[in-house]
């Protein structure tokens, strides 16, 4: 009995499916197989590469890839540094954007200063991609391709804040900010991968001189919707507290107009900076005074600005440069470029008595209304000096309230940070101590700091939902360009000029003898920049004797070969004046064979 009771409960185990409790008849079992699990999709990316705004001042420039499209934001320039001999600009290197030229979908532009549009006649030199910005950005823009001869084949399109355009699978949002020129824009790129926020040059004014106030609800909208990441300019990351409002150079101008009631009136400020030239002329107009423009690029500027209604100047006031005579100081002001010390520069060519058509002294009150670019307080000052020592009274830098920054101070930065609110963060536009202190305050707001990316030109990143990572950097630097030349002035060359501006040239002609080698006239000696030659000819005649000798010893051992003669030549000469002077000039050998 026992036996059968254990027979019935063990068949009836069997014929029960495993945690479910059914049975099933013998002879009409199912097979159930578990189907398996599908891989997870891989979750969408974007790639980031920086090649320029990073660790240095202006050449701002982004490539944002995704999917297989690209989107460029801004192409600016910079303007060289001292050691940068002869150079006039220098803008970004494009050959990862040559290399992935069939990807590129269009260019966004934030606003329209030289550093982010300046770099952009040079890579339309070099493809042609549709470029969009705001009706200011892109008369500026387009000024600036009628001098390179390249605006009728431009795809130019103007687009308004609070629009968006579609390129490719990103999608670019136009986003109002205020900053020290009107129509600037942070962008919001909507990608597969997430959004991403670009926040352009800006700084949260409340009362603008022009427009309105940044349009912070879109930053909000943004940051409640959900923002992967944000980069977030830099330049005054390291300023405490707010950046003052346009208003406050108002006053300032009214007080120094009226200060002045007796001279001639000369301001300069950046060519681009439309809103403070429109302060100017209201100041003039309600003193009674003319305005007269000096600069191409002041003239170039304001008249784009005119005919698009940006810049509103009352009828018969304003006259040309060449007019100033015809009125008393008290009656004019003249609006001038140079606040940067720039050597070319119509205020420069003032303060050394340059200009063809402007001499300063006693009778003129001259105002810079901008602040050094970090890099320029030394040539600035230059200019001051010069301009003292005529008897002009200078109003510069900190002395009144003359110039408000266009950028965030500490609590702007903090107010779009918390608003942005994303995943990652990414400072951009500055040096490395700008970046840093921006990280800084991402990093007081809660931000984690394996969240935050602090990169250099030529860095490469790739973000996700899921990571933040550093990939192959792409070809990045800088390019110079000298005259027209673009690219062909290299370290090598810059190394070169400053060699000869430190010690001088020596060249060292000599005619050999095509059959044996041996000297038939010379070795002269031509020296520029090493020493004044009537009081250095004892000197001049060693250098002749030494040059003459190792040519000699390199006939009568039988040495032909130019490359190694020349540089014996430049060694040992180098040597012997070293020795003798502790100065060593580049050496210039020029061989002939007769």
């Amino acid at each position: 009995m026992a036996d059968n009771k254990n027979r019935k409960r063990f068949s009836g185990r069997r014929n029960t499916s495993a945690g479910t409790g059914k049975k099933y008849k013998a002879g009409n079992t199912k097979s159930y197989v578990r189907k398996k699990k599908q891989p997870d999709k891989p979750k969408p990316s974007v790639r980031i590469a920086f090649l320029g705004g990073l660790n240095e001042i202006g050449k701002n420039i982004t490539v944002f890839e995704c999917e297989g499209d690209i989107v460029l934001l801004d192409c600016g320039m910079a303007f060289p540094d001292g050691d940068m001999l002869g150079v006039d600009l220098v803008i970004p290197d494009f050959s990862y954007i040559e290399q992935n030229i069939d990807k590129v979908k269009g260019m966004v532009v934030t606003h329209g200063h030289e550093d982010h549009i300046g770099g952009i006649p040079f890579l339309l030199s070099k493809m042609n991609i549709p470029i969009y910005g705001t009706p200011l950005t892109i008369g500026l823009l387009s000024n600036k391709l009628k001098e390179h001869s390249l605006f009728n084949s431009a795809k130019l399109n103007v687009v308004k804040a609070g629009s968006k355009v579609k390129l490719g699978c990103f999608e670019a949002e136009f986003i109002h900010v205020n900053h020290s020129i009107p129509d600037s824009c942070a962008i919001a790129l909507h990608t597969p991968a997430g959004v991403i926020v670009h926040s352009g040059d800006f700084k949260i004014d409340c009362t603008p001189f022009v427009g309105n106030m940044i349009d912070l609800h879109s930053f909000a909208r943004l940051g409640h919707n959900g923002v992967l990441a944000f980069l977030c300019e830099s330049t005054n990351a390291d300023r405490p507290g707010y950046t003052a409002t346009e208003q406050k150079v108002t006053s300032s101008l009214d007080t120094l107009f009226r200060d002045a009631y007796d001279r001639r009136i000369i301001i300069a400020t950046f060519a681009s900076n439309v809103n403070r030239v429109q302060q100017i002329i209201d100041c003039a107009e309600k003193y009674n005074r003319k305005v007269a423009f000096s600069g191409r690029s002041m003239i170039n500027y304001m008249k784009v600005a005119e005919e698009l209604g940006y810049l509103r100047i009352p009828k018969n006031m304003l006259i040309d440069i060449d007019m100033l005579s015809r009125y008393t100081p008290e009656q004019v002001v003249l609006i001038t470029t140079g606040s940067q010390g720039e050597p070319m520069s119509a205020l420069s060519r003032m303060a050394y008595s340059d200009h063809r058509k402007v001499v300063v002294g006693e009778r003129d009150f001259i105002i810079i209304s901008a602040n050094p670019i970090p890099g320029n307080e030394k040539t600035v000052g230059n200019v001051v000096d010069e301009l003292l020592k005529r008897g002009c009274k200078v109003i510069y830098e900190g002395m009144y309230d003359v110039h408000v920054s266009g950028h965030a101070c500490q609590e702007e930065l903090k107010i779009l940070q918390k608003l942005v609110n994303p995943k990652y963060f990414i400072p951009v536009h500055g040096e490395q101590k700008h970046l840093r202190k921006n990280a800084e305050l991402a990093r007081s707001l809660g931000m984690d700091k394996k969240n935050i990316y602090i990169g250099d030109i030529g860095s490469r990143i790739e973000i996700s939902e899921d990571y933040m990572k550093e990939i192959q950097p792409v070809s990045a630097g800088k390019v110079f360009v000298d005259g027209l030349g673009v690219g062909d002035v290299g370290s090598i060359v810059l190394r070169d000029r400053k060699h000869l501006a430190q010690d001088g040239l020596i060249i060292i002609v000599a005619s050999l003898d095509v059959y044996d080698g041996h000297v038939i006239s010379g070795p002269d000696i031509v020296s520029r920049g090493f020493v004044y030659v009537r009081e250095s000819e004892e000197l001049l005649d060693e250098i002749r004797a030494h040059a003459l000798t190792i040519l000699e010893d390199c006939a009568d051992n039988n040495i032909k070969e130019w490359g190694t003669i020349k540089n014996r030549i430049r060694d040992d000469v180098s040597k012997m004046i070293g020795q003798k002077t502790r100065r060593f000039p580049m050496i210039l050998p020029i061989l002939q064979e007769v």
